[in-house]
């Protein structure tokens, strides 16, 4: 007998609403709803075997080696010194000629490199003023991932984080205008 070929169930009875005398609770899913679970394709088995079988400390040593080719990259190229009529590098500043948000870092990571944090500050405030917390909340998460460490995190609210983007987009913007006071800060 198939599913086409059975009587139909009774209808239930329906409840009657009743109103709530205290907080309402949230909703809840319907009794009996099961979803069908989908399988996940060949590529998708593939990183979850390799995850599964992979040592707790080999995403943050990843991350410990694209942070270190970023470094190379910054320590090999040498963005300060270029010939002074080059094109840019960046897209934005290519077409339109307005310095990007980003623009200035990679030199700022090289002034970094370098032990010349004024030098830094000066191509990309922002970008000095951001890595020491950058460099924690790292710390800390490759820290409790690898070795299980416990170091307090960095707990940022999303005030705090609405506030930098904001600080970054003013940045952005006033870096670009073309009057006295804001042309020192062209990179």
């Amino acid at each position: 007998m198939t599913s086409v070929d059975r009587q139909a169930a009774a209808p239930e009875p329906q409840a009657v609403p009743v109103p709530p005398t205290g907080p309402v609770p949230p909703p809840i899913w319907p009794a009996g709803v099961a979803y069908q679970h989908v399988e996940p394709d060949r590529f998708t088995r593939f990183v979850l075997r390799v995850h599964a079988r992979a040592p707790r400390w080999a995403v943050p040593l990843a991350a410990v080696g694209c942070v270190g080719l970023g470094m190379a990259y910054a320590l090999l190229s040498n963005p300060t010194h270029s010939a002074p009529d080059a094109p840019p590098t960046c897209l934005l500043k290519l077409t339109t000629g307005l310095d990007c948000p980003g623009c200035g870092g990679t030199r700022a990571l090289w002034y970094v490199l370098h032990a010349d944090l004024p030098a830094a500050a000066r191509h990309h405030f922002l970008f000095v003023f951001a890595l020491p917390f950058l460099a924690y909340l790292f710390v800390a998460w490759a820290g409790n991932q690898a070795f299980g460490w416990r170091i307090p995190e960095l707990r940022l609210s999303p005030k705090v984080l609405g506030g930098f983007l904001a600080a970054w987009l003013a940045f952005s913007v006033v870096r670009n205008l073309p009057w006295a006071p804001f042309t020192s800060l062209y990179v």
